[in-house]
């Protein structure tokens, strides 16, 4: 091929993949920030995320749904960094985060401030993971049972029960003001 015929490929690419960025970045991000607690290293899973949207760009007719398709990328992505040592370093022992931070609150937190009620989003964040992230697809991202399955690969009656459970996890969290502080 010529530069000639990858000009207008290249181009054609370019849209998509903006398109996708448009279309998902900050949904992507809240879902990331749902599973790290921390902003710029969810900002950072998205940026690879799209990058590997962009060298998959010649399945793209294959996908049949971008949202789960993308979804699970930043999912994996997100449980991969988790298990990182990085993870075992900030996240779980991020003491030298709590005297780092602002008073001001963080861009994801202001965000979700605006969607709901800031306990709520709090009690969430506290949750253990697989309620946190059925609760967060269900209520923030409305998906459905059956799309949570295709996208989680778990079986319907699992996530109805780790629903149920996420649901009953919360009302107490709130009755007793345990919260994520950020």
């Amino acid at each position: 091929m010529t530069d000639e015929n990858n000009l207008p490929l290249k181009i054609q690419k370019e849209a998509w993949l903006e398109n996708l960025m448009d279309q998902y970045g900050d949904r992507l991000t809240k879902l990331a920030y749902s599973y790290l607690k921390d902003w710029g290293r969810s900002q950072e899973v998205v940026q690879d995320v799209f990058l590997t949207c962009y060298q998959q760009y010649d399945i793209y007719e294959e996908i049949n749904s971008y949202k789960a398709w993308i979804y699970r990328i930043t999912i994996n992505r997100c449980k991969d960094v988790l298990k990182s040592s990085w993870a075992k370093r900030v996240v779980l022992n991020n003491q030298l985060f709590q005297y780092m931070q602002t008073k001001e609150p963080a861009p994801d937190l202001a965000s979700l401030q605006r969607e709901g009620d800031e306990e709520l989003a709090n009690s969430v964040l506290s949750l253990p993971i697989k309620y946190r992230e059925t609760i967060h697809l269900h209520y923030y991202e409305d998906l459905s049972i059956p799309e949570m399955e295709a996208l989680l690969k778990i079986n319907q009656n699992t996530l109805k029960t780790r629903l149920r459970r996420g649901r009953k996890l919360l009302g107490e969290t709130i009755k007793r003001g345990d919260v994520y502080e950020g």
